[in-house]
């Protein structure tokens, strides 16, 4: 049993009811939104004729992009010109409906377009606006480009990675965006908190989140030692330890995995051993540690390694692909995947990672194409629009 299936109410949604804007593009506040979505807001997302540039990102079936649907999924798509006086009408149409407005432009950007939180607040004072930025709103950097192997590199966070790897001295490419997924996930948070405040004041608020500063949370040790001298130990306490066809990770966080681990290891003396007995002399003589740990793991398989570390109660995990993980008995256990569609066909996309008694947290089940919800939406707030509906497909770039 799940724990979504202990309570009847999980055929609700926590934010139904609620109505939030979304002039985001690429991850970060596309990725916020979503996790609105996901929650029962109608999410309405506001694009170009040309569409938002993920819908051209692949993997891409019959020009349709599962990146752009995994990050859109369950929203609706309406096309306005923000910079005729008719698109901007339209926002502001919209906004006296809306509880909440996400957007991810360049700070500015919205201010140029009087689309921004001190223009639209006597539209609606109960609207909350959440604007998220590289570097925040405001500041000698605020105006600066940022995407995320920007902010991973202004952050710091390029450089502690390296610190991990022994006989390196070029920062690592990270193609994987935390800066965006991180903030978007900070946006949700400060956003639900603006929710709960407007219950109590009736009025909305700014939010202002930054991806340098949600970045630097990730670095939680590094901070510190950054600030005062820590001598690193000679072997990275946490890395790929070697079997005889692969490698494992193993996490030894406690003393009594240490003693666990020793045990199977096969040297139950260590743990009285000067260059080990306690966490600081240890650290010490981690690389020692690690050599004998790998003389025992060098003779076994991968398979062999984790049954015996299992067993033992000591956290490992081979090392696996994506494509490996997602094959994972567990994920199926928590349903943690749902299949969507679009244009193109249907695909997998991962559910947010947390379940509710009191609520369904699972995703919609449909892309929208791009403009298809134009017609509707604009008609609801008075508009006419004879315009043609753009067919939401778009071409593979090379």
């Amino acid at each position: 049993m799940q724990l979504a299936d202990k309570h009847e109410a999980t055929t609700t949604k926590a934010f139904a009811g609620l109505r939030v804007l979304d002039f985001s593009t690429t991850i970060a506040g596309p990725h916020c939104a979503r996790m609105l979505a996901d929650m029962g807001a109608e999410v309405i997302k506001i694009e170009t004729d040309e569409g938002e540039t993920m819908r051209t990102r692949p993997p891409l079936r019959k020009g349709f992009s599962t990146v752009f649907g995994q990050l859109n999924v369950g929203k609706k798509s309406v096309v306005l010109d923000l910079k005729s006086e008719d698109g901007r009408e339209a926002v502001r149409r919209l906004v006296a409906t809306a509880d909440i407005l996400v957007e991810n432009f360049r700070p500015g950007v919205m201010r140029r377009l009087r689309l921004d939180y001190d223009s639209l607040r006597p539209v609606n004072p109960r609207l909350i606006y959440c604007s998220i930025s590289g570097y925040g709103q405001t500041g000698p950097s605020a105006e600066l480009p940022a995407y995320a192997p920007v902010i991973h590199a202004a952050s710091g966070y390029d450089m502690a990675h390296l610190a991990y790897q022994p006989g390196r001295n070029r920062p690592d490419y990270c193609g994987i965006y935390h800066a965006d997924v991180v903030t978007g996930t900070y946006g949700f948070g400060a956003i639900a908190s603006a929710l709960y405040q407007r219950t109590v004041t009736g009025l909305g608020q700014h939010i202002d989140v930054s991806m340098l500063e949600s970045m630097l949370t990730l670095t939680v040790i590094e901070l510190q030692s950054s600030q005062f001298a820590v001598k690193p130990p000679p072997r990275p306490m946490f890395g790929p330890t070697e079997t005889a066809n692969g490698y494992v990770m193993i996490t030894v966080a406690s003393e009594k995995t240490f003693q666990a681990l020793m045990g199977v290891i096969g040297r139950p003396e260590w743990i009285s051993d000067p260059r080990f007995s306690s966490y600081a002399p240890r650290r010490e003589h981690w690389a020692d540690m690690m050599d004998g740990v790998e003389a025992w793991s060098r003779q076994l398989s991968t398979d062999a390694c984790l049954v015996a570390l299992g067993a033992a109660g000591v956290p490992a995990s081979a090392y696996r692909t994506i494509k490996e993980a997602l094959d994972d008995p567990q994920l199926a256990h928590r349903q943690a995947l749902s299949s969507v569609e679009d244009g193109g066909g249907s695909f997998r996309v991962i559910n947010l990672p947390f379940r509710m008694t009191g609520a369904d947290t699972r995703p919609g089940k449909t892309i929208a194409a791009l403009g298809e919800h134009t017609r509707e939406l604009r008609g609801e707030i008075g508009l006419a629009d004879d315009a043609p509906i753009p067919s939401g497909k778009t071409e593979a770039i090379s």
